[in-house]
């Protein structure tokens, strides 16, 4: 990961978005295709946690997941990820959750205010 990636998984850590997911789009952004091999590598998540970052995207219907069968000798198929929504509007997803959060939180202060 470059600098300008680093960045970006600084940023979306800093509005609630978790580590790994942060760092799995970071990947995703860089390339068209990715494998969760890949994801591991680029990102030094454990598989573990490339695996519940990729299960967050593809539940927020941000990326497809392809499964390729493995040419040679056994085991599970290989997981292909492709972000299927721009930036943007994972932007704007993340933007509305932080208003509605910060929404709250200010109702919260304002009880407080007309209780005390």
């Amino acid at each position: 990961m470059d600098d300008k990636e680093h960045e970006m998984v600084m940023l979306l850590q800093k509005l609630n978005v978790s580590k790994p997911v942060a760092k799995a789009l970071a990947c995703l952004l860089s390339t068209e295709r990715i494998t969760s091999r890949e994801v591991e590598m680029m990102s030094r998540l454990r598989q573990p946690e490339v695996s519940i970052a990729m299960n967050y995207l593809k539940e927020n219907n941000w990326v497809d997941v392809e499964e390729i069968k493995k040419e040679q000798g056994k085991g599970r198929p290989i997981k292909v990820y492709s972000l299927i929504v721009p930036m943007n509007e994972i932007i704007e997803t993340i933007e509305s959750k932080v208003l509605a959060e910060n929404k709250i939180l200010l109702e919260n202060i304002e009880k407080l205010k007309s209780l005390s």
